[in-house]
């Protein structure tokens, strides 16, 4: 019912009846304060708008912390005193029931305490949270999980619809910063203290150190008073509590917070504004002044949050009434109520006119509270807020951070931007006082107290006993597990900061086999898994494994047989054609460019043009046994030659060496090398039993029918014996082995398909893996793995006589020497480039004084015919020119001229032809020009001879007798 009021400022304004319900008999911070909050936001909403036409009017009632009473309250509100909106209730299970009763009278349900998700779910368009809910603090707290790499959290909670609503938010939170929850431990909210002693034990017993407590302020007080009794408050322990408990520190009992120190928790922030501070002063005066029993009460969260509830109904109704009268609709079977005898309370509920109005309005609610910015979701929840990061310290918490939706962890609000950005947890935190007052963080887990043992699963199988062996004693039924993983294992363990009790459990069935294959017992309920177990993808998706221990990979073994290439021609082998095509072709090339740079001052590269080629070629070919015997007299080519010959010593040496292997080391080669031959021939292949490997097969191309598993290593050998298989694929520590018992008849080959070879298993997520990881370092690094392996397959497992893999090639190659190419080949061309320019030159200084220009074409005849001259200059022709002291005479020494005498000894001549041919005598002064033509059979001989008698008594004629007869 609505009524006009008189109020100062407005005489006429409209009474709309607001109900209140909380629990106002247990007296709960949550209840006095909020309702304390609610009156002050009436009484100061209207203070400051006088001329509103609305005016809410309170009606309280007590929900005696009861669901039904809480309904009870709402149908009396409803019916009987027809409010227009429900300020609460209190707890999220009241709420459940209060919901539906406001969707069906088309009543506003605000409550600003209740803030379990579950709520959500319901979808009404009448209910609004104006409090933050609980799946949104289950995101701050991942947060300092995974700032702080713990990788188990156990939820501590009460039995109860608000208990239970955050654990799916939390478990989902959890898991996406990669930590799990291995227990959920449920508390009733009338648990007797010996109760809650008894869960925590129960949680002793556990290697989770690592809990999250959602509950209320008092059952929380028991908890902790309790777990400071059984030393669970003690350093290595850590405990995290939602809003529900944070919210209320200060006006917690101090004896209380005494057993909380070290405790973090999280709550919504709340801004430290003027205005909140001014409130807070005018809130205590006023709690006093109505609560005077009361001395220690403190403003919270929830009633700030109350506060601006109400505000932001006595805006909504202002709004609403300006379109809509505060009525109820009439409906039949409340009319007929009176007449029918089983009529009931829910069946006079009647719809509110203006509820769809003033829903409408609420949901549109957006101002500047004391709590924050006040806004609603489309769902009718409120915008999240930032939280603060609570260390329990002293006589109350002390904010150690901040967690926000876009920034995560930061030390200061205001690096929201740059917050989470950085790994270090100092940059996301401030320094927190762990349980025990300890200062190093918790490592999240121990190992249980109560002297349970970590069972080890570990396989039975028959062969490759050096890796795990399970025998059993027939006389006293003792299992024994012995081998190379074992040792390992147990060195693993020994090198940990801290004890860790174990028992090995076979995966054996009742007939002592083995219960199944290597997938089988990885996906166990063991605590562990130890022994040959490959680390793999598909096998990674459901538990975890450590750091693995040994060689990865897969591989191929086959038979061997002897290299059949030692033939006739087995000395082309050392070197690949293309080394011998270009070791040749530099031959003829070097050769060439000795010729050229000793043609004209090295008797032994002159002469007619077959002996120069031979004598050329010889030259070069020679030097590959550093046998030449030519004189090479000019710099460049003696230049040239030497780092030929350092090129030929490095080829000989090499290919020495390589022959040498050849002939001498026993080769074998495998009988197979490519897996696509066996594919194209249909063959056999074996695989160990229970092996990974079966998969990588099939996957491959190998059709069933073409595999064959064998049990161990001699199994394998009789399997290759008998011809049934053609190659044998395993894991590389597996191979190695069988090799070293049959290194003279079996080789591995390529291909090679990667794993990551050998690792511990452990359930997904187990806080062990990342310990045991690091103790495998220091295990492998170490000479304890050396003696491991020495112990189990010998000082050396390799074959002595042979290799146990085969490479490609082993040729020299082009790719090894064409450095010393290049500078053989560099040093050649500079020497052809360096000759080539002076002796142009020098020919060309001789031409300048001449008159005439000669074409282009008769200047490079010339530079030709010049070069095949002999360079008179040099030191090599001086003497041999030298025949008198001071004078020549041809007539008196009586020697025939060279024209008569290439014409004598060529061609026959008659006795008168050549005494016509003998010339007068000459002076050392004369300069002769010989121009004869003789005839002879039918050939016509003509020689220039310019000859050139110096004082001294030279002939320089620039001709050899060679060439002038070949002339």
């Amino acid at each position: 019912m609505t009524a006009a009021v008189g109020q100062s400022g407005n005489a006429t304004a409209v009474a709309v009846n607001v109900g209140v319900i909380l629990d106002l008999n247990r007296r709960t911070d949550v209840a006095q304060v909020g309702l304390s909050c609610v009156e002050m936001a009436v009484s100061e909403f209207y203070d400051a708008h006088p001329n509103y036409t609305t005016r809410i009017v309170i009606a309280t009632r007590d929900s005696g912390g009861d669901v039904v009473q809480a309904a009870a309250s709402a149908l009396d509100l409803i019916n009987n005193v027809q409010v227009q909106a429900i300020l609460g209730p209190e707890t999220s299970m009241q709420a459940n029931f209060l919901i539906p009763l406001g969707e069906k009278a088309q009543i506003p349900v605000i409550s600003f305490s209740a803030s379990s998700p579950t709520l959500a779910s319901i979808r009404s368009p009448y209910f609004f949270r104006a409090t933050q809910k609980d799946s949104t603090q289950v995101n701050a707290i991942a947060a300092i999980v995974k700032a702080f790499s713990w990788r188990q959290v156990v939820p501590i909670y009460v039995d109860n619809a608000y208990g239970e609503g955050i654990v799916p938010s939390l478990v989902d939170s959890l898991d996406a910063v990669d930590a799990r929850v291995p227990y959920r431990s449920a508390i009733s909210a009338s648990a007797t203290d010996d109760q809650i002693g008894q869960e925590l034990y129960k949680l002793m017993t556990m290697q989770t150190r690592v809990f999250v407590v959602h509950m209320a302020p008092n059952l929380g007080a028991r908890l902790f008073a309790k777990a400071k009794e059984v030393e669970m408050m003690s350093p290595g322990y850590v405990w995290i509590v939602t809003d529900g408990i944070t919210g209320f520190l200060n006006s917690i009992d101090s004896s209380v917070l005494e057993s909380m120190q070290g405790v973090l928790g999280v709550k919504p922030h709340v801004p430290r504004t003027k205005e909140v501070l001014e409130f807070r002063s005018r809130w205590k005066r006023k709690f006093q002044r109505d609560h005077p029993e009361i001395l220690d009460a403190d403003l919270n969260s929830y009633g700030l949050w109350a506060y601006d509830a109400t505000v932001a109904l006595a805006t909504a109704i202002e709004k609403a009434g300006q379109a809509t009268n505060f009525t109820f609709l009439n409906n039949s079977s409340s009319s007929n109520a009176g007449n029918v005898t089983n009529s009931t309370d829910l069946d006079r509920i009647r719809a509110s006119s203006s509820g769809p109005n003033l829903a409408l309005e609420l949901s549109r609610a957006k101002f500047a509270g004391l709590s924050g910015e006040f806004a609603m979701e489309p769902d009718g929840q409120l915008k999240g807020s930032a939280y603060e990061v609570v260390n329990v310290n002293g006589n109350g918490g002390r904010v150690v951070g901040y967690w926000t939706r876009g920034g995560g962890l930061a030390r200061e609000l205001a690096n929201e931007s740059t917050a989470g950005r950085s790994a270090s947890r100092e940059s996301l935190m401030r320094t927190v006082i762990w349980p025990g007052d300890a200062a190093a963080v918790p490592k999240g887990f121990q190992m249980p107290t109560s002297g349970k043992k970590l069972r080890i699963g570990v396989p039975v199988k028959d062969g490759f006993s050096e890796f795990v062996s399970v025998t059993t004693d027939p006389e006293t039924n003792k299992t024994s597990v012995t081998g190379y993983c074992i040792d390992i294992f147990e060195a693993v363990v020994q090198t940990l900061p801290y004890a860790l009790p174990f028992e090995y459990v076979p995966f054996a069935n009742a007939t002592g086999d083995s219960a199944g294959t290597y997938n089988d017992l990885v996906y166990q309920n063991f605590d562990a898994v130890v022994g040959d177990t490959t680390v793999i993808a598909n096998r990674s998706n459901y538990v975890d494994f450590t750091l693995p221990y040994t060689e990865s990979g897969v591989s191929m073994v086959v038979p061997v047989r002897p290299d059949g290439s030692k033939n006739a021609w087995l000395f082309l082998k050392p070197l690949t054609w293309d080394l011998w095509m270009t070791t040749f072709l530099f031959f003829l090339f070097i050769g060439f460019v000795v010729w050229v740079l000793e043609h004209r001052i090295s008797k032994d590269f002159r002469g007619p043009p077959s002996h120069q080629a031979g004598t050329s070629l010889w030259f070069s070919f020679s030097t590959m046994v550093f046998a030449h015997r030519e004189n090479v007299v000019s710099n460049l080519a003696r230049t040239v030659v030497i780092i030929w010959c350092f090129v030929v010593l490095i080829l000989t040496q090499s290919y020495t060496a390589s022959f040498t292997s050849l002939l001498t080391v026993q080769r074998l080669q495998p009988t197979v090398t490519d897996i696509n031959e066996l594919l194209r021939k249909g063959e056999f292949v074996g695989y160990q039993d229970g092996s990974f490997v079966v998969g990588l097969l099939k996957r491959i191309g190998f059709r069933d029918d073409r595999l064959v598993p064998y049990d161990n290593s001699d199994h394998c050998d009789t399997l290759f014996g008998q011809g049934r298989i053609a190659a044998a694929f395993d894991e590389i520590p597996y191979i190695k082995l069988f090799l070293a018992k049959h290194c003279s008849k079996y080789m591995m080959t390529d291909p090679s398909y990667k794993t990551d070879g050998f690792g511990f298993v452990f359930p997904k997520g187990s806080v062990l893996v990342p310990d045991i990881s690091r103790a495998v370092l220091n295990v492998t690094e170490g000479d304890k793995m050396t003696k491991i392996e020495e112990a189990w397959f010998g000082k050396n497992s390799r074959c002595p006589e042979s290799s146990t893999s085969v490479s490609p090639g082993g040729q020299l190659g082009l790719n090894s020497f064409w450095s010393l190419f290049l500078i053989a080949g560099v040093a050649a061309v500079s020497a052809l480039i360096i000759f080539a320019a002076t002796f142009v030159y020098q020919q060309q200084e001789g031409e300048d004084n001449s008159q005439s220009k000669p074409s282009f074409w008769r200047r490079i005849m010339r530079l030709l015919r010049t070069f095949d001259k002999k360079d008179l200059k040099c030191h090599t022709f001086r003497d041999d020119n030298r025949v008198g002291n001071n004078e020549v005479n041809l007539v008196s020494l009586n020697v025939m001229s060279p024209s008569a005498y290439s014409v004598q000894t060529e061609f026959p001549v008659d006795s008168s032809t050549a005494a016509a041919a003998t010339p007068p005598p000459i002076d050392s002064s004369t300069e002769l020009h010989y121009n004869d033509n003789v005839e002879a059979q039918g050939v016509e001989i003509s020689i220039d001879l310019h000859q050139n008698f110096s004082g001294a008594g030279q002939i320089d004629d620039g001709y050899d007798n060679d060439e002038i007869t070949r002339h």
